[in-house]
């Protein structure tokens, strides 16, 4: 049996499975992103699985999760734009920009609200930011955070990141409460760290909470503890999402018998005409999900990842 993250865990048998699909996990706070997937990975007794993107352990929130085929898609969820809402506190800058971290400095706090305001407007956009030394991103091989913890100097390299948007939904002193939407690659640590820089003051994450990835929300996902209460892995996998609401944002192809099957050999088949070159979605005419092609500029459809398992959505349009 894995070792319980609070509650019964479930139990780790033998024979495992072949399991497709997306679970929206609802992630505990102070629990890694790698240890709810191992969690909910046993529970379902799943054959391969991945995250896609993890989350800081301090956070909670929608942890997007891929068993099997589905994770041929996973990249695309990690590509997409995500919603989180947090608390900063103000007043105090700390080692890892979060609560968890040593406190490095203490400095009053004599912003007003307008100037709070004006500072979050200037970090909308396109702008440059460094991640935080304590995080998952490598150095050498290394996670910056394992070299950070063993003295070892760390150089982040400055990234472009789009902040799409901040609502400030409350401050009371020391306390600013956010909402912000942003791309792929944007530290909310380091967000709070910079704003502290702005307002002379310093600040560090208290709380962080996803809640939302691309179209997935976080009132869609369940908890570690819902998983476990269900009866069994077959029961849990009902859970699941299929695996082509990863990449539902590419239009869709419905083919022929004969046009799916020498799609599935390799070879570029044509299709109806009107769809642009680029990407889309491909499935038989039962419905059948194939995976994704490329429409070519001659009008065919070439293979570009495709998947074995059978799933059956009922939003695609028919064409070829």
């Amino acid at each position: 049996m894995d070792k319980a993250v609070g509650g019964a865990p479930c139990r780790v048998r033998r024979n495992v499975r072949d399991v497709n699909g997306i679970l929206l996990l609802d992630k505990a706070p102070g629990v890694t992103s790698n240890r709810a997937l191992q969690e909910a990975r046993s529970c379902l007794e799943a054959r391969k699985a991945g995250h896609t993107g993890s989350l800081d352990p301090l956070a909670s929130g929608l942890l997007p999760l891929c068993f099997g085929e589905a994770t041929k898609f996973s990249q695309f969820l990690l590509d997409a734009d995500k919603t989180y809402w947090t608390v900063l506190r103000l007043g105090q800058e700390t080692s890892t920009y979060d609560s968890q971290g040593t406190i490095m400095d203490t400095r009053p706090v004599t912003a007003d609200r307008p100037r709070i305001e004006a500072a979050l407007a200037r970090f909308t956009g396109e702008i440059e930011q460094i991640p935080p030394a304590y995080s998952a991103i490598k150095q050498g091989g290394q996670p910056l955070y394992k070299l950070a913890r063993a003295g070892v100097a760390v150089n982040p390299v400055a990234r472009r990141v789009v902040i799409h948007r901040i609502r400030l939904l409350d401050w009371q002193g020391e306390r600013l409460e956010l909402e912000l939407t942003c791309s792929k690659g944007t530290y909310v640590r380091s967000l709070a760290h910079d704003l502290g820089q702005a307002l002379d003051c310093g600040a560090h994450v208290e709380q962080l909470r996803r809640l939302a990835l691309g179209e997935f929300r976080v009132e869609e996902s369940v908890n570690i503890g819902r998983l476990r209460d269900l009866s069994g892995p077959e029961e849990r996998a009902a859970l699941l999402l299929p695996g082509d609401r990863a990449v539902d944002r590419f239009p869709a192809i419905r083919l022929s018998v004969n046009a799916a099957y020498y799609l599935c050999q390799g070879q570029a088949v044509f299709a109806a005409q009107g769809h642009p070159p680029g990407t889309v979605r491909l499935y038989e005419a039962d419905g059948r999900f194939l995976g994704l092609g490329q429409v070519l500029d001659d009008g065919r459809v070439a293979p570009r990842r495709l998947i074995r398992s059978l799933e059956r959505p009922d939003n695609t349009k028919e064409s070829g």
